[in-house]
């Protein structure tokens, strides 16, 4: 079980290292909703990691499962909110919102603006693949972490 949840840190690691690639590289600005994802995956990696190193027996397993699953389940309904504004954007304004004046705020858009600061518009397509947008691709990513922590719940330790 150790190694998944080592699996599990370095494809959060991934999927925000990819981020900030397209942040950096292609201009993507993100959005406040791009941002919220990007807390997601570093609170399912880091809880992972966290697992991986302390390799808890079973009542830890479950402790460290259930919060990866609620930050996971958080971040995919972000995710699912985000496709849908992209899809439907006439019906919510995400330019200067409550939601960027509150991320800006916080002390970790601070520490690591280039990481956690929202400048971008949510219902902005820049960028697609296989016809699915950054959203669309984050939804099905934090569906297969819960599926990977529900299965961890689940499995006996070998």
């Amino acid at each position: 079980m150790r190694i998944i949840f080592l699996l599990i840190f370095l494809s959060c690691a991934g999927l925000i290292g990819y981020a900030l690639f397209l942040q950096r590289v292609e201009g993507l600005l993100p959005c406040p909703l791009c941002v919220a994802q990007r807390i997601a995956y570093w609170c399912v990696g880091l809880t992972a990691l966290l697992a991986f190193l302390h390799n808890p027996p079973k009542i830890g397993r479950r402790v460290y499962g259930s919060l990866m699953l609620i930050f996971a389940l958080l971040g995919a309904i972000i995710a699912g909110r985000h496709a849908w504004l992209i899809r439907y954007p006439e019906s919510f304004e995400c330019g200067i919102s409550p939601e960027e004046a509150f991320l800006n705020a916080l002390p970790i858009a601070e520490w690591w603006p280039g990481m956690f600061e929202a400048n971008g518009d949510c219902a902005d397509v820049s960028w697609q693949l296989l016809s699915l947008t950054i959203p669309d691709w984050s939804l099905l990513a934090f569906l297969l972490l819960i599926s990977t922590t529900i299965f961890l719940l689940l499995a006996k330790r070998s």
